[in-house]
């Protein structure tokens, strides 16, 4: 009986992690912030006592939601207040600008010379003085503008003007047809049939993947390609 309450317990600590995780989205896994490190962090620890008390698990449970909750909420006025996403996530910050360091900003963004020359290496940049300007980032990511001699060639550089490149757009994935995606172009279900019969498919099951190009032109890849 034990046994199972743990069980039970633990599948009802896991389902209300994913629906955390859905709440908060797919930023809370991406890319963290400040206020992200913290609640990812209490939300695991609420979730791993749901997981283990068996006997008022409809606390845990109640904080779980209640910092899924906050965490919602406090998302929603950081993207429609710029005050408060200042606040809350902080601000970039300048750490070398014209080639030099900017020992205010560095101290600001409690950063050593060492940690940053580690994050430019990662970068794939060995000497400072292939850098222009570095910026310390709210997330803790190093943003780097190299100097013009060390940046990377363009075609407006080169004097090119190449051609755009067409954009593709899935509209059959594994045999079914993603509605969305079509809606989204403007096109409906005749209009996919008749591309379908024009290219020998009369069954939109033999299709593996499906894609239209944005003059509504279909590429499709059959299943036993």
């Amino acid at each position: 009986m034990e046994f199972a309450k743990i069980v039970l317990s633990s599948l009802l600590s896991y389902a209300a992690l994913f629906v955390c995780a859905k709440i908060i989205g797919r930023k809370q896994i991406a890319q963290l912030n400040f206020l992200d490190y913290i609640t990812g962090i209490t939300i695991g620890s609420i979730a791993a006592e749901l997981a283990t008390d068996l006997e008022n698990m409809w606390k845990p449970l109640v904080s779980l939601g209640m910092y899924a909750l906050l965490t919602y909420i406090l998302s929603k006025i950081v993207m429609h207040s710029a005050r408060s996403r200042k606040f809350l996530d902080g601000t970039p910050t300048i750490v070398m600008h014209n080639g030099k360091l900017c020992r205010s900003g560095m101290k600001k963004a409690k950063l050593d010379l060492s940690e940053f020359m580690v994050m430019c290496c990662e970068q794939g940049y060995f000497n400072l003085a292939d850098i222009h300007t570095a910026v310390f980032e709210y997330n803790g990511k190093l943003t780097i503008l190299p100097v013009s001699k060390k940046r990377s060639a363009t075609p407006e550089d080169m004097k090119l003007s190449p051609k755009q490149e067409t954009i593709f757009t899935e509209v059959i994935m594994d045999g079914r047809v993603l509605d969305e995606n079509l809606q989204r172009m403007r096109l409906n279900a005749a209009w996919l049939t008749k591309q379908l019969r024009t290219q020998g498919v009369h069954n939109v099951r033999d299709v593996f993947l499906g894609l239209c190009d944005d003059r509504n032109r279909l590429t499709v890849y059959r299943m036993d390609a």
